[in-house]
C-alpha cells in the first residue's frame, strides 16, 4: 500500500535498525472505524447507488417527477436557508483570515508546501471549478440576458448576466469550497484525524450521538461523490461530444459518448496510477496553460475594445451589487407556496448551483485539503477564495462578453444554447476571426482534460472517506475510477440524457440534508481553534515531528498502532481506554478536541 501524498512521507535514519524508514505525517491520533461500522460504509452504498441507477432507468418519468417534487419543496422553503449558508461561508472565511487563528500552520509549526503556487492553484482550481465554467462561462450570460433580479436591464445588454456569473462562480462559491476544506485540512494535518467528514465533525456532538453520526455522514459524503461525478462524466461526454463534432466529420450519439466515457476513464486511471505528484499536477498545470492561451486569444483576436469595456463596467457592477445579490432570496414569490420549482428564478439559479456547490464539496474540499499541507490557515483561505475568484472574473469577463458582442450581432449563440447548453462556448469560439477553429479545439481538450482532474481529485477524497484510517493504494483509486464509469455508462446507455439530468438533480437536492452537517462541522472547526492551547500546539508538533520516536515502533504500515491484546490499541495513542474505536473513552487526549 502507497501513500497518496509524497510530502506526507520523511525519510529518516533509524539507529537501532541501522537503515532508512518512513514517518508517515500526521501520525494518526483518530479513531478505529468498528468492523460493523466499516462494513456499513463499504456496502451500504454501492447498495444504494445501484438502487437508484436501476429506479431511474426503468421509470425515468417517476424518478424525474419524484425527484422535481423535491426540488420544488426544497426551493420554495429554503431559498432563505441557502442565502444564509452561503453568508455564513462568506463570513468565517473573513474571520479565519482576520483573526489571530490566521497564523495556524496546516501540518504544525515546520510544515512547508510541497508545491508551487502555480500548481497548487492549478490543481485547486482543476478540481474545483473548471469543467463548470467552461460550460457557463457563455452559456449563463446568454440565458440571463433578459432576466437579473437586483440588477438593472439598462443600455448594456448581458451586464446582468455577467454580473450574476461572476457571483454564482465567483467569491461565494470559493468560500463555500473553503470553509469545508479549511475544517477537514485542520483536522487532518494538526489533530492527526483521518480526512474523513466524520473525524471534522462527530467531536461537537454528544458522546452516545457521535458513532452512528459518523457512519450516517461518510455515507452521504460517499453517496454525493460517487452520483456527482457519474452524473458529471456522462455531462463531460457530451460537451466533449459537442465541441468534437464541430471540427470532426461525425454527429454525436450514446456510442460517441461511450467512447468518449471510456477514454476519460483510461486518462484517470492512469493519472491515479502514477500519482498526485505526477499525474494530476502535470495534467492541472496543463489545463492552466491552455486556460491562459484560450483566454488570450480571444482577447486578442475577439473585439478587444469591446472586451475591455464590458469587463470595466461589469467589475464595478458586481461590486456595487455584491451584498445585495448576497442578500436575495426572492422574497416576492415566498408569500405561496411554488407550483413548480421553475417559476422560482432561483430555483434556476442560485439555489441550484449553490446546491452544487455542496453536493460537490465533498471530494473538491477533501482533496483541497490534501494537497494544502504546510500553508498558514489565512495563506490557506485566500489562496482558495481571492485568487480563484479573480480567475473566474477575468475569465468570465473575457469569454462571457465576447459571447454577448457575438450574439448582439448575429443572435446565433442565443439559439444554439436554447438547444443545446453546452454548445454555447463552441458556438462563440467558432466566430473568433482567424483561430475559431483551432479555439474550439483547444476548448475541447479542456472539457477532457479539466474533467479528468476533477474524477482524479474526486478519486482521491472517495478512496480517503471508503478505507480511512487505512491508506489507499493506486489500483484502489483505479477500481473506483471504473466503478464511477460504469455507472456514467449505464445512465446514458439506458436512460440517456434524462436519466442523467434526474440523477445529477438529484445529488444536487442532496446538498440540501449535506448543508446541515457542513455547518455542524464549521462550529466544530470554530470551537477547537478556539480551545487552541499549548497542549494542542504541542499535539500538532508531537504528530507532524519529521524525526524518529518511540511511538513509530508501535504502528503499522499505515500510521495505526498496533492493537494489544489487553486494550485494543498500542502505546501512544489514547489514554484510559475503554472501548478500542476511541468512541467511549473515560479520559480523551486534547486531540480528541
Amino acid at each position: 500500500m502507497s501513500t497518496p501524498e509524497k510530502s506526507a512521507t520523511r525519510t529518516e535514519y533509524s539507529p537501532a535498525a541501522g537503515s532508512e524508514r518512513k514517518v508517515t505525517l500526521p501520525r494518526f491520533r483518530g479513531r478505529i472505524i468498528p468492523p460493523l461500522d466499516r462494513a456499513i460504509i463499504m456496502v451500504l452504498p454501492p447498495v444504494l447507488i445501484i438502487a437508484a441507477v436501476v429506479a431511474v432507468t426503468v421509470n425515468p418519468e417517476g424518478a424525474a417527477t419524484l425527484i422535481g417534487r423535491l426540488r420544488t419543496f426544497v426551493t420554495g422553503g429554503f431559498t432563505w436557508w441557502f442565502v444564509a449558508y452561503s453568508l455564513i461561508a462568506v463570513g468565517v472565511c473573513a474571520w479565519l483570515c482576520i483573526s489571530r487563528v490566521g497564523t495556524v500552520r496546516l501540518g504544525g509549526p515546520k510544515a512547508r508546501p510541497e508545491h508551487s503556487n502555480f500548481a497548487w492553484y492549478s490543481m485547486l482550481f482543476a478540481c474545483g471549478q473548471g469543467i463548470g465554467l467552461i460550460f457557463w462561462s457563455v452559456a449563463e450570460p446568454i440565458m440571463l440576458r433578459e432576466e437579473t433580479p437586483v440588477i438593472p436591464t439598462g443600455a448594456n445588454p448581458g451586464e446582468g448576466g455577467l454580473v450574476w456569473t461572476y457571483f454564482h462562480w465567483g467569491l461565494t462559491a470559493w468560500a463555500m469550497y473553503c470553509i469545508v476544506a479549511v475544517c477537514l485540512a485542520y483536522s487532518h494535518h494538526n489533530l492527526g484525524k483521518t480526512l474523513t467528514f466524520r473525524e471534522a465533525t462527530v467531536d461537537i456532538l454528544p458522546q452516545r450521538a457521535q458513532r452512528p453520526a459518523g457512519v450516517v455522514i461518510e455515507l452521504l459524503a460517499i453517496i454525493a461523490t460517487v452520483l456527482g461525478l457519474a452524473t458529471s462524466f456522462g455531462f463531460a461526454a457530451m460537451q466533449f461530444t459537442s465541441g468534437a463534432t464541430k471540427v470532426l466529420p461525425f454527429e454525436g450519439s450514446t456510442v460517441v459518448w461511450i467512447i468518449v466515457i471510456l477514454a476519460f476513464g483510461i486518462l484517470t486511471a492512469a493519472s491515479a496510477l502514477v500519482g498526485v505528484n505526477k499525474g494530476m499536477k502535470r495534467i492541472s498545470e496543463t489545463n492552466s496553460i491552455l486556460s491562459i492561451a484560450l483566454v488570450i486569444a480571444v482577447f486578442v483576436f475577439g473585439p478587444t475594445v469591446y472586451l475591455l469595456s464590458n469587463i470595466s463596467q461589469t467589475f464595478g457592477s458586481f461590486v456595487q451589487h455584491f451584498i445585495p445579490m448576497s442578500f436575495f432570496a426572492g422574497a416576492e414569490s415566498a408569500g405561496t407556496p411554488l407550483a413548480e420549482w421553475s417559476d422560482s428564478w432561483n430555483g434556476w439559479w442560485t439555489v441550484f448551483i449553490w446546491c452544487w456547490v455542496i453536493a460537490f464539496s465533498p471530494f473538491v474540499a477533501g482533496f483541497i485539503a490534501r494537497i494544502s499541507r504546510g500553508r498558514t490557515i489565512r495563506q490557506f483561505v485566500l489562496g482558495v477564495t481571492i485568487i480563484p475568484s479573480l480567475i473566474v472574473m477575468v475569465w468570465v469577463g473575457i469569454i462571457g462578453s465576447a459571447g454577448i458582442h457575438y450574439d448582439n450581432e448575429s443572435g446565433q449563440i442565443s439559439a444554439d444554447a436554447a438547444e443545446d447548453t453546452s454548445s454555447a462556448l463552441f458556438s462563440m469560439l467558432d466566430m473568433v476571426p482567424w483561430i475559431g477553429t483551432l479555439l474550439v479545439i483547444v476548448a475541447t481538450v479542456l472539457v477532457a482534460t479539466y474533467y479528468v482532474t476533477s474524477l482524479d481529485s474526486g478519486t482521491y477524497a472517495l478512496a480517503e472517506f471508503v478505507s480511512a484510517p487505512k491508506k489507499s493504494g493506486p489500483w484502489f483509486r483505479v477500481v473506483l475510477v471504473a466503478s464511477i464509469a460504469t455507472v456514467a455508462l449505464v445512465l446514458l446507455s439506458i436512460g440517456g440524457v434524462d436519466a442523467i439530468d434526474t440523477v445529477q438533480t438529484g445529488t444536487i437536492i442532496g446538498g440540501f440534508p449535506f448543508s446541515f452537517v457542513i455547518v455542524l462541522m464549521i462550529a466544530n472547526l470554530i470551537r477547537r481553534l478556539r480551545a487552541r492551547d499549548r497542549e494542542v500546539r504541542q499535539l500538532e508538533k508531537d504528530i507532524n515531528d519529521p524525526g524518529r520516536r518511540e511511538e513509530d515502533d508501535t504502528v503499522d504500515a499505515d500510521g495505526i498502532p498496533h492493537l494489544d491484546p489487553r486494550l485494543g490499541v498500542g502505546p501512544g495513542t489514547l489514554t484510559d481506554v475503554q472501548d478500542p474505536y476511541g468512541y467511549h473513552t473515560h479520559t480523551e487526549r486534547k486531540s480528541q478536541q
